[in-house]
């Protein structure tokens, strides 16, 4: 089988960092994404939870999968929320092997998440749940039979998000770039702004409750 270039850096940072058995089970998730997502899902929020990428000299949690992991932010933050979502509503699929049981796809997990934060229909949640757990749905099979009732109210939400997290972390970067501010004042400002990230970062939640999903800023 003809190996990516993306693979053989994960295989070369593997054995850079043979020493650290945490961090090469990491990379070695990621080298298997797309057949073991679940596996990857869940060591990724054990590592964002605990902060682990400080421990190997990374900034960010976002600067850790995209330059170790070679793994889009956003897309490290879906395989987490798709993973506690079935951590909590789904645990069963956790323990399928993806031969006799089908593992669903992460993003078709996470349509399905959308359809219990916007609280539809329990007949139309119902139907979504047994399409994605239980015969596999595509994420595309989904948002055309069920994006009129969860998406567009979904996309304009994660639009201003998206929006606002850019500002504010082009804000930060701005504050870098201005060395006559006092340091304590620019200290203050990037920590609220890190709580601002980290906010808006977080998996929307049902009303009256709070996300338990954290990131880092």
């Amino acid at each position: 089988m003809t190996r990516t270039k993306t693979d053989e850096i994960l295989a070369r940072t593997i054995a850079d960092h043979s020493d650290d058995p945490e961090r090469v089970e990491i990379l070695g998730h990621a080298r298997a994404f797309k057949a073991s997502w679940l596996e990857l899902g869940e060591a990724l929020g054990r590592v964002r939870s605990a902060s682990a990428w400080q421990r190997w000299g990374y900034e960010s949690f976002d600067e850790y999968v995209k330059r170790e992991l070679h793994i889009k932010p956003d897309t490290a933050a879906k395989l987490c929320g798709s993973y506690g979502f079935l951590a909590k509503h789904a645990p069963e699929v956790l323990e399928r092997d993806g031969v006799a049981a089908p593992i669903p796809a992460y993003q078709a997990v996470e349509f399905l998440a959308h359809a219990y934060e916007r609280e539809c229909p329990k007949e139309t949640r119902a139907e979504i749940r047994q399409a994605v757990l239980d015969e596999g749905a595509t994420p595309g099979a989904l948002a055309r039979r069920y994006g009129e009732i969860l998406a567009a109210p979904a996309a304009r939400a994660d639009r201003a998000r998206s929006q606002l997290l850019a500002a504010v972390r082009r804000l930060a970067q701005l504050l870098t770039e201005v060395p006559s501010l006092p340091k304590r004042l620019a200290a203050d400002v990037e920590e609220q702004l890190g709580r601002l990230v980290e906010e808006l970062e977080r998996e929307p939640a049902p009303k009256g409750t709070r996300s338990a999903r954290k990131a880092a800023f």
